[in-house]
């Protein structure tokens, strides 16, 4: 479903991701984990399109090539970022919010989501203000129920939480993965993969993939750090 091939990407003259290639099949949860400054975020970036970055390399979704579309245009095909800090949007009604990404989606679904991501106070208030860190992710989830996307990119969603809010988002993370999308997670820690199903971890190092393996990677970068993948 969400597909990269000899992708690079850079900020002028500066090179952050040298041909990564990583292909993630519906149904799957792929963990991108790396030092900071590695280009973990920067994948998401540049798969969600972000003018900023120059990309080279071809970038798919669902078997189409996306590479030359816009942000708006992959989001229109199915693609969905979360923000690693949600910005807020003064005078947008969550609910309001929440039926204009899906304008198909009823008003009683959006009620029931909305109980479900634990958000249900916050449908009348203005779209991550005045919330917590937990809060905005929740949000976030609940805005990607809301969407149904097939590609999804999750960039540090446990950034900033404390333990019980990491389990809760993980817990959202695994209502969301089902066998029509594919999710992409990207996080400097191990500790809320441990509470997902996780089919395969890639380990980046200064934009390079250096390995790529099942779940047992989680416990070699816990145990070792990421300078066991690093160059002498």
């Amino acid at each position: 479903m969400i597909k990269t091939k000899k992708l690079k990407v850079s900020i002028g003259d500066i090179d952050i991701l040298k041909d990564v290639d990583i292909e993630i099949p519906n149904g799957e949860i792929h963990a991108v984990m790396g030092p900071n400054g590695s280009g973990k975020s920067t994948l998401c970036h540049a798969i969600m399109g972000n003018p900023i970055y120059i990309s080279d390399g071809d970038i798919y979704l669902d078997n189409e090539n996306v590479s030359e579309l816009p942000e708006n245009e992959r989001a229109d095909r199915g693609l969905f970022k979360s923000f690693q800090y949600p910005i807020g949007l003064p005078g947008i009604r969550l609910r309001e919010f929440a039926s204009y990404i899906n304008p198909e989606i009823s008003l009683e679904e959006i009620d029931k989501l909305a109980e479900t991501y634990n958000v249900k106070e916050f449908l009348s208030r203005d779209v991550n203000i005045d919330l917590s860190g937990g809060e905005k992710k929740r949000s976030e989830l609940f805005q990607l129920a809301i969407r149904k996307p097939k590609g999804i990119l999750l960039d540090e969603i446990d950034s900033g939480l404390d333990i019980d809010a990491v389990k809760d988002v993980a817990k959202f993370i695994s209502s969301i993965s089902n066998e029509e999308n594919s999710i992409l997670i990207v996080t400097h820690y191990s500790r809320i993969l441990k509470y997902l199903e996780i089919s395969k971890v890639h380990v980046i190092v200064e934009g390079k993939i250096v390995l790529s393996g099942d779940s047992d990677l989680i416990d070699k970068i816990d145990s070792s750090g990421y300078s066991q993948f690093q160059e002498s």
